[in-house]
């Protein structure tokens, strides 16, 4: 297949034991809640803090907004999108893509630099998922099932705090409990712009204890790697991912899968994205898929 196509790695069917027992019964369950769902009327609440520490540029900068069902009585699958930007830039959002879709969304953002450091970065991420953790049922979110995914920049911090388990577990969260991880374009290595800080070039390639493929692991969540075409991501992203989902591959881990957006670069493979993670949402939570 080639680099112009979507690759697909795709898992052996498991058995849906859940399912088999009362099947008329557990589709019925399954068709009203789609229609409520599709009816249901949404809300966003922003400028959420969410953030102990105490300075000025914390306080300003780590909120987040939550778009989620206007009945909170709901328990719905729960996203924590991460922004792009380089690290160094962007602002939380909710992208149009996962708006009334069915999920409660969280979009926190997260301090830049180079007014802190990579580390930091990546603490406040991990910040933000551990309240989402302790407050998304108020917002009608399910805390047992909570994905983590992002664009980019967010697709490092996704990687990194699926794959180092001290970032989450300094705040009280095994990283172990999220339902799926979902990088979008995201780097794997060194990102470029703690490179940068460390003197190193953007096509210079670099593994540290900063990087994601620093930690490959067999026992992490599912992992869903989405990147643009191979031909105009954004330095080597493409092959860069590839090497990550061998890596996995070859650790053992049986939930790592690979998709090459053909026809997309870094940005606009983000709109094509969505349906690939909605449809895995749908496999880990054993729904029906459409």
């Amino acid at each position: 297949m080639g680099a112009h196509s979507i690759i697909i790695i795709l898992a052996e069917r498991s058995n849906k034991k859940a399912m088999l027992r009362f099947p008329l019964l557990s589709a019925l369950i399954i068709l009203l809640t789609n229609c409520l769902t599709a009816n249901a009327q949404y809300v966003t609440d922003t400028d959420i803090p969410f953030t102990a520490k105490a300075d000025t540029y914390s306080c300003e900068r780590l909120r987040l907004d939550i778009h989620h069902p206007s009945d909170t009585s709901a328990r719905l699958p729960v996203i924590v999108w991460f922004h792009g930007g380089g690290l160094t830039g962007g602002s939380k959002e909710i992208p149009v893509g996962l708006r009334q879709k069915g999920y409660v969304v969280a979009a926190p953002a997260y301090r830049l630099i180079p007014k802190v450091d990579v580390e930091q970065c990546i603490d406040d991420a991990a910040e933000a998922v551990a309240w989402v953790m302790r407050n998304i049922c108020s917002y009608g979110g399910d805390p047992g099932k909570i994905v983590v995914a992002g664009h980019s920049a967010g697709g490092y911090l996704t990687s990194m705090l699926g794959f180092d388990k001290r970032w989450l577990a300094s705040y009280g969260v095994d990283a172990d409990s999220l339902k799926a991880l979902v990088p979008y374009s995201g780097q794997v290595i060194t990102h470029f712009s703690d490179r940068a800080a460390k003197g190193i070039g953007a096509l210079t390639p670099y593994v540290d204890e900063h990087a994601p493929l620093f930690h490959v692991r067999n026992d992490c969540a599912p992992y869903i790697i989405i990147t643009g075409d191979a031909e105009t991501e954004l330095y080597g992203r493409y092959e860069e991912n590839l090497y990550m989902w061998r890596m996995m591959k070859l650790v053992g881990h049986k939930e790592t899968f690979l998709y090459e957006i053909g026809g997309h670069g870094h940005g606009p493979m983000g709109d094509p994205a969505f349906y690939i993670l909605k449809q895995h949402i749908k496999r880990i939570l054993g729904e029906p898929e459409k």
